[in-house]
């Protein structure tokens, strides 16, 4: 009698491959490695890489972690999700919608850190530039609980040795979820990190 599973050896095993490849679940991390702890999130250092904090006018409150390395730029946000489903696909969906509605093209690919989407998004002119496109990488991961997108700009968009350094960075992620009951789709709170010598 053949094997009557098929069908299922076709679906990834994402949360067994995530849990050894990245983004980690806080349970997941190395507890020695000195990770900059920025809340939701920890990011582990590296050489040239540059850390900036996105901060919404109005409630003054941390929305994103810019990250720049290797040329290119990945933004960050860590979200509450059930403990059932993940989110990846219902975002793409949604981000598919809102580039369409700006203009903007989209593919969905397979990608390194699974399915992702590649975008050419309109881009206003300003004093110093004139109109234009941008192109965008749109990743995302579902972890236990929470769900961590990425948007990745600049070279990490088309030069593969940039690409595969920016998912690496993406991959060494530690979201810390916490056990907090939160609404699944809402941000998990980012804090600024703590200033050496001040803890």
């Amino acid at each position: 009698m053949t094997d009557a599973t098929p069908a299922q050896s076709a679906q990834p095993e994402s949360s067994g491959e995530r849990a050894v490849t990245g983004p980690f679940d806080e349970s997941e991390a190395n507890p020695v490695r000195p990770y900059i702890d920025l809340g939701g999130i920890k990011i582990l250092p590296r050489e040239g890489l540059n850390l900036r904090l996105e901060v919404e006018e109005q409630t003054k409150r941390i929305v994103a972690v810019g990250l720049d390395y290797a040329g290119s730029t990945l933004q960050v946000q860590p979200f509450a999700a059930p403990r059932s489903s993940g989110l990846w696909e219902e975002t793409r969906e949604q981000i598919r919608q809102q580039i369409r509605q700006q203009g903007g093209r989209v593919e969905e690919r397979e990608g390194p850190l699974g399915a992702e989407l590649l975008a050419e998004v309109p881009v206003a002119a300003t004093a110093d530039a004139p109109a234009g496109k941008r192109l965008a990488r749109f990743v995302g991961v579902d972890g236990p609980r929470w769900f961590l997108r990425g948007v990745i700009g600049g070279a990490a968009t088309a030069d593969v040795d940039a690409a595969a350094q920016v998912e690496d960075l993406f991959r060494s992620i530690v979201v810390v979820r916490g056990g907090t009951p939160m609404p699944p789709r809402d941000l998990i709170p980012l804090k600024m990190p703590a200033t050496p010598g001040s803890a």
